[in-house]
């Protein structure tokens, strides 16, 4: 299934939250999804880290959110009394060589997921995640991976997350000054 998320969110949200429903995020929510990335790394690092990533994320997510096919997904639910977002959860769809497991090539991403630390505890991580997982199983996404905080990993859980193997990352950004 192909769209943007605006015009296909009815297809994967029928929860209903105190501030009201679910809805697909739309370009002009990239900043309040910013705001709550932020808010998710200061309380996974202890530190608040403005500077101009933030910039440079709103852009790239407004326009990805504008395009005729976008591969993120974004779900929000709307803070009471209509000013800014509670809560996000946001995903990508990656392609790669189709497998036995994935005919499609098609995996997901969750790497935004945050509620605004005035509204926790009313469900609404739960709720933007479940959205955001329809979204994916609707493109034909046939696996979703993420990184779980301590506090977050039985929500994950309960979803039906579970470990699958030993994941191995390297910032390569020094090899290319490297080989200057």
């Amino acid at each position: 299934m192909t769209g943007d998320p605006a015009s296909l969110a009815g297809a994967y949200t029928t929860e209903s939250t105190p501030a009201g429903p679910v809805r697909a995020g739309r370009p002009e929510d990239a900043a309040e999804v910013v705001r709550l990335r932020r808010v998710m790394f200061a309380a996974m690092t202890g530190t608040d880290a403005p500077g101009p990533w933030e910039g440079e994320a709103r852009r790239l997510l407004a326009a990805e959110l504008a395009g005729p096919d976008p591969t993120t997904g974004v779900f929000v639910v709307d803070a009471a009394g209509g000013v800014g977002l509670a809560s996000c959860a946001v995903g990508t769809v990656e392609r790669r060589l189709p497998s036995p497991s994935s005919p499609a090539g098609l995996f997901g991403f969750v790497f935004n997921v945050c509620t605004d630390p005035a509204h926790r505890g009313r469900g609404y991580a739960r709720a933007t995640t479940e959205a955001l997982l329809d979204w994916f199983a609707a493109r034909g996404v046939t696996r979703v991976d993420l990184h779980a905080t301590p506090e977050a990993e039985h929500l994950y859980r309960e979803l039906g997350f579970a470990a699958h193997s030993t994941a191995l990352s390297l910032d390569v950004s020094a090899r290319a000054g490297a080989r200057s």
